[in-house]
This record gives C-alpha cells, sequence and structure tokens, in this order.
C-alpha cells in the first residue's frame, strides 16, 4: 500500500466522553433518515434504503466530529476546534499534572496565526502551549502518540512533556 493512501487511514485521535445530548443528537439523526426514507419511499416510489445508505456516513462523521478534542493525521492538526496545517505547527506539547485531565496543546511557527473566531482556552499553569484541550487521563497514550508521530507526522515536529521540573523531549 503507498504512504500516500496509507496516510489517509492512519491518525492518532483524542475523544470525549459520550453525553447525553450527543447521543440524542445521533439518535435524533438516524431516526430523521429513516423517516425521510420511508416518507421518500412512499410519496416518490423510490427506494428507501438508499436514502439510509447514502446517509449514514455523513452521520457517522458528523458524530464523530462533535466528539474529537485532539486529532492529528495526513492532512493536518486538530486542536479541540481548530484545524492547523502541518506547516504551521512546531511542537505538540503534553503536560499530566497530578491533579485533573491530561492535556495536550501546540506550538506555532512565529508567522502561523490562528483561524478566525478559534476559540483559544484560559491560560493553564501546567500548560506552557497557547493552543491546548484537557483529555482523560486513560484515554491519552504518549506511546501510541509516539509511534502515530514517527509514521507520518513531518520531520520538524517535536513531542515535548512539560513537567513542573521543566521541558524535554519524549522519546
Amino acid at each position: 500500500m503507498s504512504n500516500q493512501r496509507r496516510g489517509r487511514w492512519e491518525r492518532y485521535k483524542v475523544t470525549r466522553p459520550f453525553s447525553p445530548q450527543d447521543l440524542a443528537g445521533l439518535w435524533g439523526s438516524i431516526i430523521a433518515v429513516v423517516a425521510l426514507a420511508a416518507l421518500l419511499g412512499w410519496a416518490l416510489d423510490m427506494k428507501g434504503g438508499v436514502v439510509i445508505v447514502a446517509a449514514i456516513p455523513f452521520i457517522s462523521q458528523w458524530f464523530d466530529q462533535k466528539r474529537i478534542l485532539f486529532q492529528f493525521d495526513a492532512a493536518g492538526v486538530r486542536v479541540g476546534n481548530v484545524v492547523l496545517p502541518w506547516n504551521d505547527v512546531t511542537q505538540f506539547v503534553v503536560a499530566t499534572p497530578a491533579q485533573g485531565d491530561a492535556l495536550i496543546g501546540v506550538r506555532l511557527q512565529e508567522h502561523a496565526m490562528l483561524p478566525a473566531g478559534a476559540a483559544v482556552s484560559p491560560a493553564h499553569p501546567a500548560m506552557p502551549a497557547p493552543l491546548y484541550v484537557a483529555v482523560q487521563n486513560h484515554k491519552f497514550d504518549l506511546d501510541k502518540m509516539l509511534g502515530k508521530a514517527r509514521k507520518y507526522a513531518p520531520a520538524h515536529l517535536q513531542i515535548v512533556v512539560a513537567e513542573p521540573t521543566g521541558e524535554r523531549v519524549a522519546s
């Protein structure tokens, strides 16, 4: 399999936990699509299964996108709702404070600008990067993140671990 094709399927992502609101949206979408399929099948004498099969990938992608906190893949990096190209990112910064969730952030090139409307979290004492997200400790795996980054992230990218004593490059 070519590197280009494999890169599309390779990614590292961390998601937020399921929420009742997200699940209600998912099931509401599924019920709406099934109802639309039944209506089209009745009104237009159309096969309702076509609508259901065509809509399932969109519903799945929508639900997945709502839950992603941090992701990187061949296209770039996503931190919360902010999508960044690889050439704007210099480092991933990881902090695991004794109390609370793990923090994953990014440091940007000097010339890089955040997209318009990007929400930046308030500063956290354990996180030196300006753009970060908090993830549940059990969902974060530094070794997996390192492995995925070695496979297809640009060579200039560093993963830095921020500790109370200072920062170190993860290996």
